[in-house]
């Protein structure tokens, strides 16, 4: 099918979707029924695994695919952090945005609707709301990467392992990774019959059910898996206006794997996917106010720290995240080809109010969206790897992606007109997207110069070709255009291309057998952008300029006391020139607006640490700290910018300066193949800035959250229950600060209070 073709029918990918997806469900029920014994394939890669023989008690080996070929954890010359599948269905963390618990040097900017929240990794991320800019942060799924930030934010199901890949990465995952990977894998289907049930329950109204079936529909040759997910939960916000709770959600997801095996060297693969999630986040919810007038209008909504309130229509978000892979894996005596090809789709629908208010008044005017995004993006990489251990060991590959973004916003507004003295409205109606094609040729060696000492080389030529149009038709005059953040009608488009190059290259030496280290230099592109959204003026339409990054990594992998314990470090420092963030800004006539620039230079260095420590069979220790100073170097006031503040040497948002992830893992044995399983969990951080500008008032001080869990486990009849307490110390922290034209909000965390969850899980 010619690409066109391929683009074209993808707006029939929900439906296609929904009937694969169904037919797997069906032919993995019959599967799971019919077929007899009950075995569980473990899976090979699991992160902190024991192997205990003979008394023996080690560390398993962690294998990754952090360079487009397994490998072991402690053999590839990449930071790397690792979160199991099994130990995040533990803990129940269900998305991307709980793995800023576990990994310190990730963070995440959350907004009330998922289309402008995105990954940050060591300081770098992504802030702007505009579908013509990349994510810093690459999501990959089965090795197809997402192309809006927003699509990070989806749940996680049937996850086999979560690869974060700390620093620049755009030799082998492309231009988009500039701070780093987060690589999501699924689990592969079973030959052997498999299924599980995973359900989860707390005392504030979240359920969960997850479910899954596995195994061969034709023995040797073909097999299967499919699992699913249903989840509910009312939100820890009240709403005076809906008499209700908000910030809940509702998901429901299905995901199914199919691998065919014509022949001992041919794998073919299928993978579909469908998440579809209703939210109800408030856009804010009030710390503090000088205005008295305002405040009397939201009442009985009181303003503080730990506000969980709010008085305003309700605001909804309706998701849906779906996708197609094929792939296929080709051995050859010393090579393997690959190929991935992947269709997905994403849409998103949301309704934000943004004076937070159940209605107009005399003094405050009632404003707010309807936003529509439909992004289609297809993908097709080929890639050739050695296999064995030459002299040179080697991937190479094309990729070519083609992404469609097209968004739809209608603002409403109702105020109150002083001079007629009765209450007017105010309309507009944006239609604006953006179109991108990126080609690439890539290709990483490791040459083996001696058994203990290798260099590392790589490059990516990148040729990208972006294009945007933006039309608006709005009821306000041109020269009432500050009135209710709505301008008149304008309509633009535009379009650029770039070619811009990465790699990376360094050495690597083995200091013994269990001791690694190695130094590395990389260089990050990020291609040319648009500032594409409602608001779009004429000042906006010059194109952003590519963000480049120079980074510089020194690391050590390392065993100790018998394959016990496991201590990695990493120090890095990278600098990055046309920074792309959005910023304030406000203009001549005092009206503020938020722009998206190249911000200028900014640098982010520090030092991590990894550990594990098994100290017995029935004991774990895990560690992980990080120390990371991401600041602004040289910040690039942008023109017509009337109050730019100096930020230079200030810290950039969402980073902070010390965070760290503390874990004891306790099992008791007792009768009959059962154990007692307890677990602690600390997390904590420095405080930190949400805001570029460096608002004083949207700091968040220093704060930790202490998990906790006790379970029973029947190893012999695999299944386990579990008391899980989130937020023991029942810690009050922001998720995000923001200041608005009324005062300063705040979105609530999940764990924002405390709370009990039990969960119950049975594997077949």
């Amino acid at each position: 099918m010619i690409l066109s073709q391929a683009i074209a029918q993808l707006k029939f990918t929900k439906q296609s979707l929904r009937f694969g997806l169904k037919y797997s469900l069906l032919s993995s029920s019959i599967l799971f029924c019919l077929q007899h014994g009950h075995a569980q394939q473990q899976s090979a890669i699991e992160t902190e695994n024991v192997v205990n023989q003979k008394d023996v008690v080690q560390l398993e080996t962690v294998v990754v695919t952090a360079t487009r070929r397994e490998q072991s954890l402690q053999k590839v010359p990449v930071a790397v952090s690792i979160l199991g599948g099994r130990d995040l269905d533990e803990k129940q963390q269900n998305s991307l945005e709980a793995i800023v618990k576990e990994v310190p040097s990730v963070n995440f900017n959350a907004t009330s609707t998922n289309k402008d929240s995105s990954l940050f990794i060591r300081g770098i991320g992504t802030i702007s709301t505009s579908p013509g800019v990349e994510p810093s942060v690459s999501t990959v799924i089965d090795g197809v990467v997402l192309s809006r930030p927003g699509q990070a934010t989806l749940d996680l199901l049937d996850i086999d392992r979560i690869e974060v890949l700390r620093g620049p990465q755009g030799t082998l995952f492309g231009k988009n990774s500039t701070a780093g990977v987060v690589s999501i894998v699924t689990k592969n289907p079973t030959e052997h019959p498999s299924g599980y049930v995973d359900a989860y329950l707390t005392d504030d109204h979240e359920q969960r059910i997850k479910l899954g079936a596995s195994g061969a529909l034709i023995p040797g040759i073909l097999k299967a898996n499919v699992n699913a997910l249903l989840s509910h939960y009312e939100g820890n916000v009240y709403n005076y206006y809906s008499g209700k709770n908000v910030n809940g959600y509702t998901t429901q997801g299905v995901r199914s794997k199919f691998e065919y095996n014509p022949s001992d060297n041919l794998t073919l693969g299928l993978s579909l996917d469908y998440v579809h999630k209703e939210s109800n986040a408030p856009l804010g919810v009030l710390v503090s106010s000088d205005n008295t007038d305002y405040i009397q209008t939201i009442a009985p909504v009181v303003a503080s720290q730990q506000n969980r309130t709010v008085n305003s229509r309700e605001e909804t978000v309706n998701d849906t995240n779906q996708g197609i892979s094929l792939s296929a894996d080709w051995f050859l005596d010393q090579h393997q080809i690959s190929s991935i090809t992947a269709l997905r789709q994403w849409k998103n629908v949301q309704s934000p109010n943004y004076n937070y208010l159940p209605q107009a008044t005399t003094q405050f005017a009632l404003l707010y969206d309807r936003g529509e995004v439909d992004s289609r993006q297809f993908s097709q990489e080929l890639r050739i790897a050695s296999l064995g251990d030459g002299f040179v060991n080697y991937v190479a590959g094309l990729y070519f992606s083609k992404n469609n973004n097209d968004e739809k916003t209608q603002r409403y507004a109702h105020w109150y007109d002083t001079g007629t003295q009765a209450y007017a409205d105010d309309y507009a109606l944006a239609l604006f997207g953006t179109k991108s094609t990126n080609y690439a040729v890539f290709g990483e060696g490791t040459w083996n110069l001696s058994d203990r000492l290798r260099l590392i080389t790589g490059l990516r030529i990148t040729r990208d070709e972006l294009s945007y149009y933006h039309q608006r038709n709005s009821t306000i005059p041109a020269a009432l255009v500050s009135r209710n953040s709505i301008r008149s009608s304008v309509a633009n488009s535009g379009s650029t291309s770039e070619t811009g190059v990465s790699g990376r290259t360094g050495v690597q030496f083995d200091i013994s057998s269990n001791i690694n280290t190695y130094f590395t230099y990389s260089r990050g592109y990020k291609g040319p952008a648009y500032n594409v959204y409602f608001n779009m003026r004429n000042i906006d339409t010059p194109v952003i300029d590519p963000e480049t990054s120079n980074s510089y990594e020194l690391g050590l992998k390392s065993q100790w006391l018998n394959n016990k314990l496991r201590l990695n470090l990493a120090a890095f420092y990278t600098e990055y020139e046309n920074y792309q963030a959005n910023f304030r800004v406000v203009d001549s006539g005092g009206g503020i607006s938020t722009r998206l620039i190249n911000a200028g230079e900014v640098s982010t260095k520090g030092i991590e640490l990894d550990g594990t420590y098994q100290i017995n069979p029935n004991l774990r220790l895990n560690l992980a700290v990080a120390n990371i100073r991401a600041r602004i170097d040289h910040f690039q006031c942008p023109p017509a910018d009337s109050a730019c503040p100096n930020v230079n040497g200030k810290p950039l948002p969402n980073s902070p300066d010390w965070k760290l992830n503390a874990q004891v893992s306790r099992y008791i044995p007792i009768a009959n193949n059962r154990r007692i399983e307890l677990s602690s969990q600390y997390s904590w951080q420095s405080k930190t800035q949400f805001d570029i500008g460096q608002n004083e008032q949207t700091i968040q001080p220093p704060y930790g959250i202490w998990n906790a869990s006790i379970g029973l486990n029947d190893t012999a009849s695999d299944w386990k229950i579990a008391l899980l307490i989130r937020n023991v110390l029942n810690k009050s922290y922001n998720a995000r600060l923001a200041t608005a034209s009324y005062g300063l909000f705040r979105n609530v965390p999940r764990d924002d209070e405390r709370y009990f969850g039990l969960s119950f899980r049975k594997d077949f």
